[in-house]
Order: structure tokens, then sequence, then C-alpha cells
């Protein structure tokens, strides 16, 4: 069987190479987000344990997400991200880091795709701010 012809039966779990490059993926997503200014806010008052544990909820979601052996035990994505404020802005300078990481990781564009669609489709549960709204109340 040539598996390059059968990639497209392959889980978006199986095509990024499994659990440990997704991963990864999350680590140099989360160092990404840690750096970038942008957001400085959502890390405030949070203990190391506390980023850690966010940090393993994301990797258990997308490894669920993707088709992979995980279970999801955190709380769904309207309750993780209420009163956060999350503006369409920051909503797609998150994109940019996930494509950074995504690349660093060697991910080929269709699984990158693929990927980044697994956070589209909470972007209505998330993004709750305006500009203009999250502008005024800083």
């Amino acid at each position: 069987m040539n598996l390059r012809n059968n990639t497209s039966e392959l889980s978006l779990y199986k095509r990024l190479g499994g659990y440990d490059v997704i991963a990864a993926i999350v680590d140099d997503l989360f160092a990404l987000l840690r750096a970038d200014a942008r957001f400085g806010r959502f890390g405030m008052g949070r203990s190391v344990d506390s980023h850690k544990r966010a940090q393993q909820l994301i990797v258990d979601q997308i490894c669920s997400l993707s088709g992979g052996p995980c279970y999801y035990i955190g709380r769904d994505m309207k309750t993780s991200h209420a009163g956060l404020g999350i503006t369409e802005s920051e909503w797609e300078a998150n994109l940019e880091l996930a494509r950074a990481a995504l690349e660093k990781n060697g991910v080929d564009d269709p699984e990158q795709a693929e990927f980044l669609s697994l956070f589209e489709r909470y972007k209505q549960d998330i993004v709750e701010a305006s500009e203009s709204r999250a502008a005024g109340s800083e």
C-alpha cells in the first residue's frame, strides 16, 4: 500500500505525526503567546502550574478533535473564555502564531488549514468583544 496515495484516509492526528507533534506545536504556540505583548494580559495572575494545565488541556483537545486517542476533560470554549473580552484582532493574532508554530514543526499546508479549522469552529464561543469596547476598557 502506498501511504502517499492514501493520506486522505488517515486522520489529521496521524497526518500531523501523532501526540508528540501535537504537543510540540502547542508548546511552541504557548511560547510564542507568552513572548508576544499582545497576549500579556492573559497570563497575569496565573501560576506556572495553571499555565501548564491550560497547555495540557489544549494538547488533549487538539489530539481528540484531530482523531487521536485523547479525551478532553476541559470546559466548553464559551465557558472557558467568558469575560476575557477577546477581540477579533486578538483572535487573528492567535491564528498567526498558531501558523508559525505549525510551520516550525514542518506541518504541510493542507494539514495546517485543517488544524486551524479546529480553532475556527469555536470562534463564535471565544471572540466576544468589539475592538472599540476592548480599546475603551484599557
